[in-house]
């Protein structure tokens, strides 16, 4: 198996106001936040762009929009829960799959170079991107069995922890990616951004610090 054997998987909600980054608001407004989730979405999609793989699949709860790149396909995610939504997105892919979140526009083709490079899958079962809130950022599977998802708690401090012992204690080899931080928060939103000066992201957090001095709102982050 190659890179060009993978799926690469985004899995994203529409970057609508109040549906999207609501832990943003405050200080943010749930445009802004919404604004934030359309830069960090389409970072993320560009560099997909960029990388070999077999496909380029946007898992999505909504809608695309003008803010969708050509060469990106489009399933939407499953009902349940977060772990069944991602198990689905893994069982629907033949052969090796790589998934990414929205949340880490810093990532760039260097960092995910590893897990979709010509030897990504040599004596290697499972790629895996521990996050700093104890999440986790990526997960790569050679053979994208969905029952190494489902049932997995999600959204807990644990959740990494929890997902990588799920592919250890399945026998699974498994090497690591750099731990990334999540845009959760508004200090995620700076510190990502400060990661990723040239980014989309970083350019929507500009301008939208930038409006709020402008109308006088606290700009305080």
């Amino acid at each position: 198996m190659t890179a060009r054997d993978t799926t690469v998987l985004v899995i994203a909600k529409e970057p609508l106001p109040g549906r999207v980054k609501t832990r943003l608001t405050p200080p943010y407004t749930p445009e802004e936040a919404a604004e934030l989730a359309k830069a960090s979405l389409t970072d993320t999609l560009e560099v997909v762009l960029t990388v070999p793989a077999r496909r380029r699949v946007l898992v999505l709860d909504g809608r695309p929009g003008p803010w969708l790149p050509a060469g990106i396909e489009v399933v939407p995610q499953c009902a349940g829960g977060l772990d069944e939504r991602l198990a689905a997105a893994f069982g629907a892919c033949t052969g090796p799959a790589f998934l990414v979140g929205m949340d880490t526009p810093q990532i760039g083709p260097g960092l995910l170079a590893p897990a979709l490079g010509a030897d990504a899958w040599e004596d290697c079962d499972a790629w895996f991107g521990p996050a700093v809130d104890g999440g986790f950022w990526a997960l790569g599977l050679a053979d994208p069995d969905p029952r190494l998802l489902r049932g997995v708690p999600m959204s807990r401090p644990d959740t990494g922890a929890l997902q990588r012992a799920r592919l250890t204690g399945a026998g699974l080899r498994v090497r690591e990616l750099p731990r990334l931080r999540d845009v959760d928060t508004a200090d995620d939103a700076v510190e990502v951004a400060a990661a990723a000066p040239e980014s989309r992201f970083a350019a929507a957090l500009t301008r939208i610090a930038a409006a709020a001095g402008s109308t006088g709102r606290d700009g305080s982050r």
